[in-house]
């Protein structure tokens, strides 16, 4: 049975390779699905080449006409997006619904970024010297090199392209290996839409045959990461050494608090809700459960129910259902009680059934390790002040949520708790584009990403004076 193939946007052709990667259906490991170009080195180097040239006519192109190339994709999105969401299912696994709320929350990026990018852009500002005026105004960089990881295969390209574009910048997108495709169709909407030859390149391809080629180019002005820790601080330090500006956006142990005075039933709906959804692979979702021992026993009840009542979609390949499967086995060792799942669920595809362990103490690395499963610990804990605490107990530091009806502790835990998203009420995923992401500590860089804080990092500021005396 022959296996289809997609060509890759490089310098405003779609190409192939003499070499293809196979991509594979979660649900069914068995055979590849489809097969996309592995790319060469040497074509590496010329995307480059292209992307540099691309650049050059992108910034020159008014931000009045890249807003509208932006806004005819985010049109080309959404009238495509049951056959993005078909795509997202097939090479991820993401169940139907939460695929096709990619697929239309991509679109969003690229109408929100349309009309940023006719925003003001500079300011004026006061100068001391008679007769003159002064200000300062934001550039584009040049060319960015984005790469994206497996777990959101169209919201994080979106989440970087669409801001990138509108500054005024070429991106050359490097998407996960097991989940190309996504990337793909991002791309060939942005091409239908009309962005110039060069401005937008995906590499597909086997890293370890391109490494040095993507990532130690001069053309590259910037970086944007998203993926595991100890690939983004090598990257981090790579880069550091030739000045190249960096952005990353990395793991997470997210942690939701449970307090005694809080609507048990809705802050159960909203834990699962956080912790299980895309089968627990995204770096916001809940993985620490921390209820007030006041109320521990009527709380675990009502999770362990809803749970049950859970059907996720499957882990993205089998190697890494092979590492949440080895994190449950070391928990057990560890101590952990397993209340709920924790196992393989036989067949072809990359199951793990959705799972809840208790008696978890600080010292076990089930406590402190990123899983990216569906997986949650849940911990007793004694008031507001032990919640901080616990929440604050990781090297991490992206979401994490509290379920109260008090006011005081609320705006409490908003202060004290170290993260970069805190929800009250609600669970610790689920951000809209034009809000502020990205974590503190080992969960990623200084710079955000989505809203106006994302441009920041894409552009950069040029100070001016103009004598006219």
């Amino acid at each position: 049975m022959s296996v289809r193939t997609m060509e890759t946007l490089a310098g405003g052709h779609w190409v192939g390779s003499d070499s293809w990667v196979d991509v594979f259906d979660p649900s069914d490991v068995r055979a590849p699905f489809v097969r996309v170009p592995a790319l060469t080195a040497a074509q590496v180097i010329e995307i480059y080449a292209a992307a540099q040239a691309g650049f050059k006519v992108w910034r020159a192109t008014s931000a009045i006409e890249r807003s509208k190339i932006l806004a005819k994709a985010s049109v080309l999105l959404r009238v495509r997006a049951a056959e993005i969401a078909e795509a997202i299912t097939r090479e991820n696994g993401k169940t139907p619904a939460e695929a096709r709320g990619e697929a239309e929350k991509v679109a969003d990026f690229f109408e929100y970024y349309a009309a940023a990018g006719r925003a003001e852009y500079g300011s004026l500002i006061h100068d001391a010297r008679p007769d003159t005026r002064a200000g300062y105004q934001r550039e584009p960089l040049g060319v960015v090199l984005a790469i994206a990881p497996w777990n959101d295969p169209m919201i994080t390209p979106a989440r970087k392209l669409a801001p990138a574009l509108a500054a005024g910048n070429a991106v050359v997108l490097k998407p996960a290996t097991e989940t190309p495709t996504s990337a793909l169709h991002l791309a060939r909407a942005l091409h239908d839409a009309g962005v110039p030859a060069g401005v937008v390149n995906v590499v597909t391809g086997r890293t370890s045959e391109i490494s040095d080629a993507l990532l130690d180019d001069p053309r590259i002005a910037a970086v944007t990461f998203t993926g595991g820790n100890e690939v983004g601080e090598a990257l981090r330090v790579r880069f550091a050494a030739r000045g190249v500006r960096f952005q990353s956006e990395m793991g997470g142990k997210n942690a939701s608090v449970v307090l005694a005075d809080a609507n048990l039933a809705k802050a159960a709906t909203g834990v699962v809700a956080a912790s299980f959804g895309q089968a627990g692979q995204r770096c916001t979702a809940t993985s620490r459960v921390l209820v007030d021992r006041a109320v521990y026993d009527e709380f675990l009840p009502l999770l362990r129910a809803r749970v049950a009542e859970l059907t996720t979609g499957p882990l993205v390949s089998k190697a890494h259902q092979g590492s949440v499967l080895a994190h449950l086995a070391g928990a057990v060792k560890q101590g952990a009680r397993v209340e709920l799942g924790g196992a393989e669920v036989p067949g072809p595809g990359c199951w793990v059934e959705p799972t809840v362990l208790t008696d978890v103490t600080p010292d076990m690395d089930i406590w402190r390790d990123e899983v990216f499963g569906p997986v949650v610990v849940v911990r007793r804990i004694d008031g507001l002040e032990e919640a901080i605490e616990a929440v604050n107990d990781s090297r991490f530091g992206l979401a994490a949520a509290i379920f109260t009806d008090s006011l005081a502790a609320a705006n409490r835990f908003i202060a004290e708790a170290d993260c970069g998203q805190i929800a009250v009420n609600t669970t610790t995923s689920g951000w809209d584009v034009h809000q502020p992401f990205g974590g503190f500590r080992d969960s990623g860089s200084a710079f955000k990403e989505q809203g106006a804080e994302a441009l920041r990092f894409y552009t950069k500021v040029k100070t001016f004076a103009v004598h006219f005396g």
